[in-house]
Protein backbone atom coordinates (compact mmCIF):
# COMPACT_ATOMS: atom_id res chain seq x y z
CA UNK A 1 0.00 0.00 0.00
CA UNK A 2 2.81 2.30 0.65
CA UNK A 3 4.39 1.84 -2.46
CA UNK A 4 0.95 2.60 -3.92
CA UNK A 5 0.92 6.32 -1.98
CA UNK A 6 4.61 6.63 -3.24
CA UNK A 7 3.55 6.01 -6.66
CA UNK A 8 0.77 8.16 -6.41
CA UNK A 9 2.92 11.07 -4.88
CA UNK A 10 5.14 10.66 -7.99
CA UNK A 11 2.07 11.20 -10.44
CA UNK A 12 0.81 14.07 -9.13
CA UNK A 13 4.56 16.21 -8.63
CA UNK A 14 4.97 15.08 -13.00
CA UNK A 15 1.52 16.69 -12.94
CA UNK A 16 2.80 19.65 -11.17
CA UNK A 17 6.04 19.95 -12.87
CA UNK A 18 3.89 19.48 -16.40
CA UNK A 19 1.53 22.37 -15.17
CA UNK A 20 4.59 24.69 -14.33
CA UNK A 21 6.02 24.62 -18.00
CA UNK A 22 2.75 24.43 -19.58
CA UNK A 23 1.56 27.82 -17.68
CA UNK A 24 5.19 29.52 -18.25
CA UNK A 25 4.73 28.83 -22.02
CA UNK A 26 1.25 30.66 -21.86
CA UNK A 27 2.83 33.56 -20.36
CA UNK A 28 6.02 33.57 -22.34
CA UNK A 29 3.47 33.44 -25.85
CA UNK A 30 1.36 36.26 -24.64
CA UNK A 31 4.36 38.74 -23.70
CA UNK A 32 6.05 37.65 -26.88
CA UNK A 33 2.86 38.73 -28.83
CA UNK A 34 2.27 42.05 -26.30
CA UNK A 35 6.51 43.03 -26.52
CA UNK A 36 7.32 41.51 -30.11
CA UNK A 37 9.79 39.46 -28.32
CA UNK A 38 11.25 37.17 -30.51
CA UNK A 39 13.35 35.58 -28.17
CA UNK A 40 10.25 34.30 -25.84
CA UNK A 41 8.66 32.97 -29.16
CA UNK A 42 11.68 30.67 -29.94
CA UNK A 43 11.42 29.54 -26.13
CA UNK A 44 8.06 28.14 -26.25
CA UNK A 45 8.77 26.39 -28.99
CA UNK A 46 11.59 25.21 -28.34
CA UNK A 47 10.32 24.04 -25.38
CA UNK A 48 7.41 22.18 -27.16
CA UNK A 49 9.21 18.48 -26.59
CA UNK A 50 9.64 19.27 -23.23
CA UNK A 51 6.57 18.72 -22.65
CA UNK A 52 5.19 16.31 -25.28
CA UNK A 53 7.60 14.03 -23.51
CA UNK A 54 6.37 14.54 -19.85
CA UNK A 55 2.80 14.13 -21.37
CA UNK A 56 4.01 10.69 -22.41
CA UNK A 57 5.93 10.03 -19.19
CA UNK A 58 2.63 10.80 -17.31
CA UNK A 59 0.34 8.91 -19.36
CA UNK A 60 2.66 5.64 -19.00
CA UNK A 61 2.88 6.05 -15.02
CA UNK A 62 -1.41 6.29 -14.97
CA UNK A 63 -1.84 3.86 -17.19
CA UNK A 64 0.79 1.52 -15.30
CA UNK A 65 -0.99 2.35 -11.80
CA UNK A 66 -4.33 1.27 -13.05
CA UNK A 67 -3.08 -2.18 -14.57
CA UNK A 68 -0.55 -3.37 -11.76
CA UNK A 69 -2.84 -1.52 -8.88
CA UNK A 70 -6.27 -1.75 -9.85
CA UNK A 71 -7.20 0.96 -7.69
CA UNK A 72 -11.21 1.52 -6.51
CA UNK A 73 -13.06 4.63 -5.36
CA UNK A 74 -11.12 8.02 -4.61
CA UNK A 75 -8.12 6.51 -6.12
CA UNK A 76 -9.49 5.21 -8.94
CA UNK A 77 -11.09 8.97 -9.76
CA UNK A 78 -7.84 10.44 -8.63
CA UNK A 79 -6.20 8.37 -11.41
CA UNK A 80 -8.67 8.92 -14.38
CA UNK A 81 -8.67 12.35 -13.69
CA UNK A 82 -5.34 12.28 -13.61
CA UNK A 83 -4.76 11.18 -17.24
CA UNK A 84 -7.32 13.24 -18.40
CA UNK A 85 -5.59 16.44 -16.87
CA UNK A 86 -2.41 15.46 -17.97
CA UNK A 87 -4.72 15.53 -21.60
CA UNK A 88 -5.46 18.82 -21.57
CA UNK A 89 -2.12 20.50 -20.34
CA UNK A 90 -0.76 18.92 -23.43
CA UNK A 91 -3.28 20.69 -25.33
CA UNK A 92 -2.82 23.89 -23.43
CA UNK A 93 1.01 23.62 -24.31
CA UNK A 94 -0.07 23.32 -28.16
CA UNK A 95 -2.05 26.24 -27.99
CA UNK A 96 0.72 27.97 -26.44
CA UNK A 97 2.79 26.88 -29.34
CA UNK A 98 -0.12 28.58 -31.75
CA UNK A 99 0.18 31.88 -29.87
CA UNK A 100 4.27 31.80 -30.09
CA UNK A 101 3.91 31.18 -33.67
CA UNK A 102 1.48 34.21 -34.24
CA UNK A 103 4.28 36.05 -32.59
CA UNK A 104 6.89 35.67 -34.86
CA UNK A 105 4.32 36.61 -37.59
CA UNK A 106 3.25 39.65 -36.01
CA UNK A 107 7.04 40.81 -35.37
CA UNK A 108 7.51 42.88 -38.57
CA UNK A 109 3.42 43.52 -38.97
CA UNK A 110 2.59 47.23 -38.15
CA UNK A 111 0.94 47.39 -35.03
CA UNK A 112 -2.90 47.50 -34.51
CA UNK A 113 -4.01 50.40 -32.98
CA UNK A 114 -7.67 49.19 -31.61
CA UNK A 115 -9.55 48.98 -28.50
CA UNK A 116 -8.82 45.38 -27.53
CA UNK A 117 -6.59 44.58 -23.98
CA UNK A 118 -4.92 41.16 -25.30
CA UNK A 119 -2.82 41.27 -21.54
CA UNK A 120 -5.85 41.55 -19.37
CA UNK A 121 -7.92 38.60 -21.43
CA UNK A 122 -4.25 36.95 -21.09
CA UNK A 123 -4.07 37.39 -16.89
CA UNK A 124 -7.51 36.19 -16.42
CA UNK A 125 -6.79 32.73 -18.49
CA UNK A 126 -3.56 32.03 -16.14
CA UNK A 127 -5.06 32.60 -13.89
CA UNK A 128 -8.17 30.29 -14.35
CA UNK A 129 -4.67 27.66 -15.21
CA UNK A 130 -3.57 28.08 -11.85
CA UNK A 131 -6.94 27.68 -10.18
CA UNK A 132 -7.67 24.76 -11.78
CA UNK A 133 -4.33 23.28 -10.58
CA UNK A 134 -4.34 24.23 -7.29
CA UNK A 135 -7.45 23.06 -7.14
CA UNK A 136 -6.74 19.95 -8.24
CA UNK A 137 -3.49 19.64 -5.55
CA UNK A 138 -6.13 20.77 -2.16
CA UNK A 139 -8.85 18.70 -3.18
CA UNK A 140 -10.60 22.13 -3.63
CA UNK A 141 -14.14 22.54 -5.15
CA UNK A 142 -15.06 25.82 -4.14
CA UNK A 143 -11.22 26.61 -6.41
CA UNK A 144 -12.75 24.92 -8.55
CA UNK A 145 -16.43 26.26 -9.01
CA UNK A 146 -14.58 29.50 -9.25
CA UNK A 147 -12.84 28.74 -12.38
CA UNK A 148 -16.13 27.61 -13.82
CA UNK A 149 -17.42 31.57 -13.32
CA UNK A 150 -14.83 32.70 -14.91
CA UNK A 151 -15.20 31.16 -18.05
CA UNK A 152 -18.51 33.48 -19.48
CA UNK A 153 -15.91 36.47 -18.78
CA UNK A 154 -13.42 34.90 -21.39
CA UNK A 155 -15.52 33.54 -23.99
CA UNK A 156 -17.29 37.77 -23.46
CA UNK A 157 -13.99 39.52 -23.82
CA UNK A 158 -13.08 37.15 -26.96
CA UNK A 159 -16.04 37.64 -28.20
CA UNK A 160 -14.96 41.56 -28.23
CA UNK A 161 -11.89 41.38 -28.99
CA UNK A 162 -13.40 39.62 -32.32
CA UNK A 163 -16.19 42.33 -33.09
CA UNK A 164 -13.63 45.13 -32.45
CA UNK A 165 -10.84 43.65 -35.09
CA UNK A 166 -13.61 42.92 -37.58
CA UNK A 167 -14.89 46.74 -37.34
CA UNK A 168 -10.58 47.84 -37.44
CA UNK A 169 -10.03 45.48 -40.76
CA UNK A 170 -12.89 47.03 -42.33
CA UNK A 171 -11.65 50.54 -41.91
CA UNK A 172 -8.25 49.73 -42.17
CA UNK A 173 -8.07 46.70 -44.81
CA UNK A 174 -4.07 47.01 -45.08
CA UNK A 175 -3.75 46.08 -41.74
CA UNK A 176 -5.90 42.52 -41.98
CA UNK A 177 -2.91 40.44 -41.88
CA UNK A 178 -1.73 41.73 -38.47
CA UNK A 179 -5.60 41.94 -37.00
CA UNK A 180 -6.08 37.97 -38.07
CA UNK A 181 -3.31 36.98 -35.83
CA UNK A 182 -5.08 38.54 -32.80
CA UNK A 183 -7.67 37.16 -34.18
CA UNK A 184 -6.31 34.14 -33.68
CA UNK A 185 -4.76 34.66 -30.32
CA UNK A 186 -7.59 35.46 -28.34
CA UNK A 187 -9.31 32.25 -30.05
CA UNK A 188 -6.45 30.63 -28.46
CA UNK A 189 -6.52 31.91 -25.37
CA UNK A 190 -10.41 31.39 -25.24
CA UNK A 191 -9.75 27.63 -25.82
CA UNK A 192 -6.70 27.02 -23.07
CA UNK A 193 -9.96 28.59 -20.98
CA UNK A 194 -11.97 25.59 -22.11
CA UNK A 195 -9.49 23.41 -21.14
CA UNK A 196 -8.37 24.91 -17.71
CA UNK A 197 -12.38 24.72 -17.29
CA UNK A 198 -12.11 20.66 -18.36
CA UNK A 199 -9.70 20.39 -15.73
CA UNK A 200 -11.81 22.11 -13.06
CA UNK A 201 -14.14 19.53 -13.75
CA UNK A 202 -12.51 16.65 -13.28
CA UNK A 203 -11.41 17.95 -9.82
CA UNK A 204 -15.65 18.26 -8.65
CA UNK A 205 -16.04 15.03 -9.73
CA UNK A 206 -12.76 13.93 -8.23
CA UNK A 207 -13.51 15.39 -4.63
CA UNK A 208 -17.46 15.74 -4.36
CA UNK A 209 -18.24 13.03 -6.89
CA UNK A 210 -20.25 15.16 -9.23
CA UNK A 211 -20.28 15.20 -12.76
CA UNK A 212 -20.96 19.23 -13.91
CA UNK A 213 -20.00 18.61 -17.76
CA UNK A 214 -23.21 19.23 -19.41
CA UNK A 215 -25.31 20.77 -16.51
CA UNK A 216 -25.93 24.39 -17.01
CA UNK A 217 -26.30 25.17 -13.29
CA UNK A 218 -22.75 24.66 -12.37
CA UNK A 219 -21.44 27.26 -13.95
CA UNK A 220 -24.53 29.80 -12.30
Amino acid sequence: MRHFEERLDELRSRLLEMSGLVEFAIYRSVHAVVDKDEDLARQVLENEAQVNQLEIEIDDMAVRLLALEQPVAIDLRLITAAIKINNDLERMGDLAVSIAERALSLMHEPVVNAQIDIPYMARLVESMVRKSLDSFVKRDSELARNVLFSDDAVDSLRNGIYKEMVRFMEENPRSIPPALNLIFVARSLERIADHATNIAEDVLFLVDGVDVRHHAEAHH
